[in-house]
């Protein structure tokens, strides 16, 4: 079980009902899981000290965990100028554990809202979004950004590497950002890159790489640490034919035979071909194709 909470750092320990044990050495009151079901924000944890502190986020390794994603009941809209505008009204929708699920739409239709929905960038008007059985929805904006880092890889458009960090601190800063990055982690790297078919790039800056190698390590850092479910917008957008061609086929290696669960915004025809399902945005709601 790894649990997270406010001031204390995680711990990895066996799969014991309901029961936690915290760095500094206090414990979450015992409770059977087929009783209450899985623990969840805003659990009592009890610290070694007495005072009551609350859970953030908590990942459990059973096997009957929920479906990988549940939506229902989703609304969003903007206000411009005196008007409003309903993005989405009323939108449901369940996917399955590796699942790959392609989104299409207009330019405007709200692809990239609908994602930045789901990482919990922006927060809906109503309705819930139940990632592996934490409603997202229901959570502050820094739970959240904690939830996302540590459950959520993105992979942008615009590849949004740092430009002031090398590649390989590129790679790495998600794990530094979650307090999971070891050793062996850096040592693990230059074997990633080989993988990536950019050796030698360990200590180059983003701008000194192309676009398709930029787009690689993009989707190598959104991987990294092992997330629940991958966002991908438009990840071919900015590229020509023949890279964006070995960008799909890394993005086949390490995300879909891999298992991992991955929603993507594209217009990609050989994308759309390797889908599970394919969804338009269209009337404010989505449309399986």
């Amino acid at each position: 079980m790894l649990v997270y909470a406010d001031a204390y750092e995680w711990v990895e320990l066996p799969n014991t009902l309901g029961m936690a044990l915290f760095a500094d050495g206090g414990i979450i009151a015992n409770k059977p899981y087929a009783a209450s079901g899985y623990p969840r924000a805003g659990d009592l944890y009890v610290p070694k000290n007495g005072h009551w502190k609350f859970i953030i986020t908590i990942e459990t390794d059973f096997m009957d965990k929920p479906s990988a994603i549940t939506i229902k009941q989703l609304h969003k809209s903007y206000q411009e100028s005196d008007q409003q505008q309903v993005i989405f009204n009323g939108v449901e929708m369940q996917v399955s554990r590796g699942e790959f699920i392609v989104l299409l739409g207009r330019s405007g239709s709200g692809k990239s809202t609908f994602l930045n929905l789901l990482s919990g960038i922006d927060p809906p008007d109503s309705g819930k979004i139940i990632i592996n059985g934490i409603d997202i929805s229901a959570l502050s904006e820094r739970d959240r950004t904690l939830f996302r880092r540590h459950h959520i890889g993105i992979v942008f458009q615009a590849y949004n590497l740092i430009p002031t960090l090398t590649v390989a601190e590129n790679l790495l800063l998600p794990l530094e950002l979650i307090k999971r990055l070891t050793r062996k982690d850096r040592d693990d790297v230059a074997e990633l890159l080989d993988k990536l078919k950019l050796s030698g790039r360990l200590n180059s800056y983003p701008d000194r790489l192309s676009g398709g190698e930029q787009q690689r390590v993009a989707i190598a850092r959104a991987l990294i640490h092992d997330p629940d479910v991958i966002l991908a917008d438009e990840p071919t957008g900015n590229l020509d034919l023949d890279t964006a061609g070995q960008v799909l086929e890394l993005l086949d290696i390490l995300i879909k035979k891999a298992g991992k669960t991955m929603i993507m915004a594209t217009h990609s025809q050989e994308v759309i071909g390797q889908a599970d399902r394919v969804f338009s945005i269209r009337n404010q709601s989505l449309h399986l194709e």
